[in-house]
């Protein structure tokens, strides 16, 4: 007899509109109105949007403006992140009630193992309406969910039956699954590349599946071979409980747009002490300073600078940053600036997963 193929059981929950929806729930007289969490009719950008906002067009990273002139009735809120915070760490203990192998992406999104569980339960698809359920009955909030072999189709399952539903996708219907998807449905893929696949004749998943590695390596480099075993449901990374943070970044959007370098630098500064105080918090150093620049047409630039030694120290944050500034001229006035620590000091960390076979 041929051994049992086996497979991981993965849950990813992704909360419904959360910053908006927190903002609801708190405040009785938002409910089942236009809501947009950041920004303003003037300035920013909007950070999250409720489903009555979506109806019309309002998205996350959209500009104030244009939310307000798509939907006129739209009522901004200021962010509350140590509320959501608050409410994350909730969601998260209900997570662990279940598994250990609980890897955040977000305040709002995690994937969980539950290959193996502590409710003993052989059923992903139950153990996710339940997780659902407690989330509701205990936070006030709704989560959608995916299920499946992976992390990759499990986040593209979560989805598809958004707000407050949940979707499996069985080890046997994985491939079906995926070639019946708009490519720019799968996770990763974003409107550039997406584009260009179009260009190529590339619509669907069936479409990409039908493309040899070699095809797809010409034309998307490194990231070719990850087209080609996606689509075919082949992504084997694990959950990670202990994920390892790959950057530090502070940035601040701007009441008016700067001109002038002078008043960039005093902008830096409190961003640069801001930077200095999270990497102090979490005992994080590194290497590589990145400068983010928004302009005032929106477009973004990136300008960065790799030492020979690990800081974290504000001085030399500011210093570097201020040598970026200075690379060369602004092309537009300046919304928005940014500094970023990466090439960190974290310790990599691997995490084994034994795989086991249950039903679905």
């Amino acid at each position: 007899m041929e051994e049992p193929v086996s497979y991981r059981k993965i849950i990813h929950i992704d909360m419904d509109a959360f910053y908006a929806s927190v903002e609801q729930m708190d405040n009785p007289e938002l409910r089942g109105k236009p809501l947009a969490v950041g920004g303003s009719e003037i300035r920013g950008v909007v950070s999250a949007a409720s489903y009555e906002a979506r109806k019309f067009g309002v998205r996350s990273a959209m500009s104030g403006v244009q939310a307000k002139r798509n939907c006129p009735e739209l009522i901004f809120v200021r962010p509350r992140f140590d509320r959501y915070k608050e409410i994350s760490k909730k969601i998260r203990k209900i997570f662990h009630d279940y598994t250990d192998l609980v890897e955040p992406l977000s305040l709002d999104e995690a994937y969980l193992d539950v290959t193996q569980n502590k409710k003993g339960n052989p059923s992903a698809s139950l153990l996710a309406q339940e997780i659902r359920q407690r989330i509701f009955d205990e936070v006030g909030l709704t989560a959608s969910a995916g299920i499946s072999v992976n992390k990759f189709v499990a986040k593209i399952a979560s989805d598809y039956n958004k707000p407050n539903g949940q979707k499996t996708v069985t080890p046997e219907e994985v491939e079906v699954f995926l070639e019946g998807l708009d490519i720019k449905k799968f996770y990763g893929i974003g409107k550039v590349t997406a584009e260009k696949m179009y260009q190529l004749g590339i619509f669907t998943g069936k479409d990409m599946k039908a493309k040899t590695a070699a095809f797809l390596e010409h034309h998307f480099n490194k990231s070719g071979l990850h087209y080609y075993n996606i689509v075919r449901g082949i992504h084997n990374s694990p959950v990670k409980p202990n994920r390892i943070t790959k950057s530090v970044a502070a940035e601040h959007t701007f009441n008016e747009n700067l001109t002038s370098e002078i008043f960039m630098l005093e902008k830096l500064e409190r961003i640069a002490g801001e930077l200095e105080k999270r990497l102090r918090k979490h005992k994080i150093s590194g290497k590589t300073v990145t400068l983010k620049i928004k302009y005032s047409d929106f477009t973004q630039q990136t300008r960065s600078k790799t030492l020979p030694y690990f800081i974290s120290d504000k001085g030399i944050l500011l210093e570097t940053a201020k040598e970026l500034l200075y690379q060369e001229r602004m092309k537009e006035s300046v919304r928005l600036l940014g500094i970023s620590l990466n090439n960190l000091n974290t310790e990599i960390k691997k995490t084994v997963v034994v795989q086991l076979k249950f039903e679905f």
